[in-house]
């Protein structure tokens, strides 16, 4: 019985020690090289993380660091780098076009394309939003659509089965995407599970997905993956952005929109 404990604390140990080396862990591979199942390798990721040792994610683990975006409320969120959330969405804006059908995903971020919208006369928007709701609702000349979901306080943002269900019976020109961490190497994440599900539809039944996000939440994860880098077309953020994520996105034929 000693030995078997022990070895179970040899083997988190080294898990630890490879997270610390490569910032993120696969129970697949886990699984392999300590010769285990992928259910003890599930149970020692979900135990260190209980220790705070380490973030749970699909298929694997994350090192636990302060560059792992936490799940904010949006009354905060709307606090933080005002001028250049003002900047993206007013750029973002200029992209909407007469007769388009787009959907706005919630955020602070995209709550300031929908304050600098054009006056189209035929607009479609689709959002899960309570704030980017509340901001059309006044517009005579919007058509918006909600789907139907459970209310995620944090996000003031309809979530789940039913808004999935919802959203995968349409077909758009747009989507406009925040997102709480942006790891070039990886793709786009988002604190909560059922949220980036949702954002996954909104990607797959649109034409073109543009990503706007401040150049604070670059270099930085957070627990659930939403999608790789070759799956957005644009990225509109501020002028902080290195030098090297920048490159990255270009070279993987994203366009790079800098205000």
């Amino acid at each position: 019985m000693a030995n078997k404990r022990d070895s179970t604390v040899s083997r988190r140990k080294d898990i630890l020690n490879l997270l610390s080396e490569k910032g993120e862990v696969l129970v697949a591979e886990l699984s392999q090289m300590f010769n285990v199942s992928e259910v003890t390798i599930r149970n020692d990721l979900d135990q260190l993380e209980q220790k705070n040792t380490l973030i749970r994610a699909r298929g694997g683990a994350l090192k636990f660091e302060t560059s792992v975006a936490i799940d904010q409320r949006l009354a905060d969120k709307s606090k933080i780098n005002l001028k250049e959330k003002a900047k993206i969405g007013k750029k973002a804006a200029q992209m909407v076009k007469e007769s388009d059908t787009i959907i706005i995903d919630s955020g602070s971020t995209t709550a300031e394309l929908v304050r600098n919208l054009p006056d189209l006369q035929d607009l479609t928007v689709i959002t899960n939003a309570i704030n980017i709701a509340n901001l059309l609702g006044n517009s005579n000349n919007i058509n918006m659509i909600m789907p139907g979901g459970y209310l995620r306080k944090n996000s003031l943002s309809l979530v789940g089965p039913l808004a999935e269900k919802s959203l995968r019976n349409f077909n758009v020109d747009k989507v406009f995407l925040g997102v709480d961490g942006f790891d070039t190497k990886h793709g786009i994440f988002t604190p909560n599970v059922e949220e980036s599900r949702l954002n996954e539809i909104m990607i797959e039944i649109s034409k073109e997905v543009i990503v706007l996000v401040d150049s604070s939440k670059f270099k930085k994860r957070s627990l659930a993956f939403i999608c790789t880098i070759d799956k957005i077309n644009k990225v509109i953020t501020d002028s902080n952005i290195s030098e090297e994520d920048k490159r990255r996105l270009l070279d993987a034929g994203i366009e790079v929109i800098i205000v």
